[in-house]
C-alpha cells in the first residue's frame, strides 16, 4: 500500500516539464513597448513618436505610418510591429490595418458586417473587417 501511495503522489515527467516551462515563461519580463519609430520620408529618416501615430497600413513590403500631419514608411512586417505595440492602445481592425483606439471617432456597421471607421481630426476612412467587428460593440 505504501508503494501505491508513493507512485500516485509523484507527477508524470511531462507534467513536470510543462510546469517548468510555464515557470520560465512567467519569469520572463514582457517585451518593452515601442515608443519611437525610425520612419522614412523620401531619403530622410524621421524619429516618429508612436503616440503621434493614428494608424498603420501594410502595403507590400512596407507599412505606411500615418500621423495627423504626415505619412511615413517603415520596412517591417505588420506581425512584427504588432508584437511591439501596446494591444490596449493599438487595435488591429483589418489584416492590413492597425489603428490607435483613441483616434477612432465613429464606427458604423453596414449590412455585410464590415465597420467603417472615421478618425478624430483626420479625413481618412478606414474599414474594419467582420473578423475584427467585435471590437466595436456598444457597451
Amino acid at each position: 500500500m505504501a508503494a501505491r501511495d508513493k507512485s500516485t503522489s509523484q507527477l508524470p515527467e511531462d507534467l513536470i516539464a510543462a510546469l517548468a516551462a510555464l515557470r520560465s515563461t512567467a519569469a520572463e519580463p514582457a517585451a518593452p513597448r515601442l515608443r519611437v519609430l525610425q520612419a522614412s520620408l523620401g531619403a530622410t529618416i524621421h524619429m516618429v513618436p508612436v503616440a503621434d501615430v493614428l494608424y498603420f497600413e501594410a502595403a507590400d513590403k512596407y507599412i505606411k505610418v500615418v500621423t495627423g500631419s504626415c505619412e511615413y514608411l517603415i520596412r517591417m512586417p505588420l506581425r512584427q510591429l504588432l508584437q511591439q505595440l501596446d494591444p490596449e492602445q493599438f487595435w488591429q481592425v483589418h489584416r492590413a490595418t492597425v489603428v490607435r483606439a483613441d483616434a477612432i471617432a465613429t464606427a458604423v456597421r453596414d449590412d455585410s458586417g464590415k465597420v467603417a471607421l472615421t478618425l478624430r481630426g483626420h479625413p481618412a476612412k478606414l474599414v474594419a473587417s467582420r473578423l475584427y467587428a467585435h471590437l466595436f460593440k456598444a457597451m
